[in-house]
């Protein structure tokens, strides 16, 4: 039986970043035009181009072209290319189409290629061709990053002939500076094979600020698969520096000795490394919840995410005589309500000061009796309290004010998008629109919370759920969801019995058991990132134990509104220019 192989198969006849520059097709090509600008509309009136591969050339290509429009008088003496010259010669009608052919399957090189490859793409386009895609490398840009003022004066192709002996001397003529830049070409490959660079990405994005003690260090990645999973550096103590994830362990690993890692903390992180781990997972978000869970079990320096899980904040409904708001730390199995978690505790007391605003349940701390007799406080005489602290309080009343505040926590947040809404227009209209921005992010902040809390205690209320996607490379992957944590993973095997496969991944799960209050058994970032899986496109569920519901007038839907309401604020007028953008626009009901 004939299988096809799998994307990651297939990737293994090359390496993300390892095609050996021995093995790449050249074509280095140069244009004469008549001037500077296709889109000026200065015409081509010659290409010539030399194809070559580990060293040796394989094939030239020359023609004029006949521009149809006089060539300038300057242009004519630097190139040494008349009208006479180019009258009988085809038009670039034909001479590109024969260009492409000549190139075809080949890496495109020029000395500034910008100018040459925007002349080919511009007629390409002109004449309602595709333009290949051609992968580019630019000498000009390259010799930039390797050629000192001791070298050369300057990187043109001139003076960059003459430092590394070039067999042709450019003339401006198209074939003659090609045959230059391809000895140009080779002499900063060898230059830049001593500085570690051998392939044709590590080519394309050299940068000198990789130093060499850095490129030296590959060989720690050669022993990492080409598969999904987490990796680790480690210092020559065994601490762990980096935690990081991907697609694919060797490529990605490999990218921090190269040019395309040019991050000055990562260059430190990588001067530290002695060795590097991986961890190979089945599926990219088993390997994205590994990275979550050993970043907050190591805590390394320089990861700046991701480290501090368990350092939230919860505001909370307390279940007492009076009920009040709370900003806590963490849930507690107390049959208590929780909006949250937030991150930053500045943006909790932003939501927290939003339900303030809105409903007048008391705010002083501290366990009220049923019958208190003291003082009103400066709140309840403003009338923004119900004060229930002198006795004054109907308990009934009350009761109907925090029930009112837990369906808006949980289900609606109508009240308190209503409330603010109308408090930002007056504040709009009266100009004070620094005021109004203030009630803005509260509102915000707690719609934010609101939809989070609503995604999350949904998700941590199936005790299972088991969902399937088919990957880009056609496997089925397989993840075990339990409360909100990720229980198991894995990738159906070509042929294999579906249902078995699922069963055994199911009976080899991890054990889970429900964390306190609506919160999931897992970090806040976890469960989203399990829920983004559970919310993208082609999931298939296998089975739920529970019921994965939210309020369908809830939280989420109103955030769209107001962050497309934001986005549009943001980016097409001022602020004080259109005050009805400090409404909230609710969907009709």
């Amino acid at each position: 039986m004939t299988t096809t192989p799998s994307r990651w198969e297939a990737q293994r006849s090359f390496d993300e970043l390892g095609r050996p520059l021995r093995d790449v097709t050249f074509c280095v090509v140069d244009l004469e035009t008549t001037g500077g600008s296709a889109e000026g509309g200065s015409m081509i009136t010659e290409i010539g181009a030399v194809k070559v591969r580990g060293g040796e050339v394989l094939g030239e290509f020359q023609t004029l072209v006949n521009p149809h429009t006089a060539i300038p008088p300057f242009i004519a003496v630097l190139t040494g290319i008349s009208d006479t010259m180019v009258a009988t010669a085809p038009g670039i009608e034909s001479a590109l189409p024969a260009f492409l052919e000549f190139a075809a399957g080949s890496v495109l090189v020029a000395h500034n290629a910008p100018f040459d490859v925007g002349f080919l793409k511009h007629f390409a386009q002109r004449q309602g061709r595709p333009w290949p895609g051609f992968e580019v490398v630019d000498t000009a840009k390259l010799a930039r990053r390797v050629i000192t003022r001791d070298d050369a004066p300057n990187c043109k192709l001139s003076s960059l002939a003459q430092v590394f002996r070039a067999s042709t001397t450019p003339n401006h003529r198209a074939l003659s500076d090609a045959r230059a830049t391809v000895d140009v070409l080779h002499g900063l490959m060898e230059r830049l094979g001593s500085l570690g660079v051998h392939t044709l990405e590590e080519l394309q994005t050299f940068s000198a600020r990789v130093s060499t003690a850095q490129r030296k260090k590959r060989h720690l990645a050669e022993s990492l698969p080409h598969a999904p999973g987490v990796y680790l550096f480690r210092d020559e103590r065994q601490r762990v520096l980096y935690i990081g994830t991907s697609r694919d362990l060797r490529a990605r690993v490999r990218s921090y000795f190269t040019a395309s890692e040019t991050r000055s903390r990562m260059g430190e992180m990588v001067g530290l490394a002695a060795t590097v781990t991986g961890i190979e997972c089945a599926t990219t978000l088993e390997a994205a919840v590994r990275e979550l869970r050993l970043i907050a079990e190591h805590k390394p320096r320089y990861n700046r995410r991701s480290r501090n899980p368990s350092k939230m904040h919860f505001v909370k409904l307390t279940r007492e005589p009076w009920p009040r708001l709370s900003l806590v730390k963490r849930v507690l199995d107390d049959d208590a309500d929780y909006l949250g978690p937030f991150s930053s505790k500045k943006v909790a007391e932003k939501a927290l000061q939003a339900l303030h605003d809105t409903f007048p349940v008391r705010q002083c701390s501290g366990r009220l009796p049923r019958r208190a007799r003291r003082s009103p406080c400066v709140l309840a005489e403003m009338g923004r309290c119900l004060s229930p602290c002198d006795g004054s309080a109907d308990e009934d009343a009350y009761a109907a004010v925090v029930r009112q505040l837990r369906d808006t926590i949980l289900a609606r947040p109508d009240e308190v998008i209503e409330t603010i809404t109308a408090r930002m227009s007056t504040l709009a209209e009266a100009e004070r629109f620094e005021e109004a921005g203030v009630h803005r992010d509260r509102l915000a902040a707690f719609l934010r919370a609101a939809a989070r809390t609503q995604r999350l205690s949904a998700l941590s209320r199936c005790a299972e759920i088991v969902a399937a996607r088919r990957a880009d490379d056609g496997r089925w992957e397989v993840h075990v969801v339990r409360r909100g944590r990720l229980a198991a993973a894995g990738v159906l095997p070509p042929g294999g019995d579906a249902h078995a496969y699922v069963a055994q991944l199911r009976a080899s799960a991890e054990t889970v058991s429900a964390a306190p209050g609506p919160v999931p058994a897992a970090s806040a970032e976890e469960s989203e990132l399990i829920l983004r899986w559970l919310e993208s496109p082609g999931i298939r569920l296998i089975d739920i134990d529970g019921e994965w519901t939210c309020p369908v007038a809830g939280a989420t839907r109103h955030l769209a509104v107001h962050d497309a309401v934001e986005e549009s604020r943001r980016t097409l007028v001022p602020f004080d220019e259109r005050r009805e953008l400090t409404t909230i626009h609710q969907p009709a009901r």
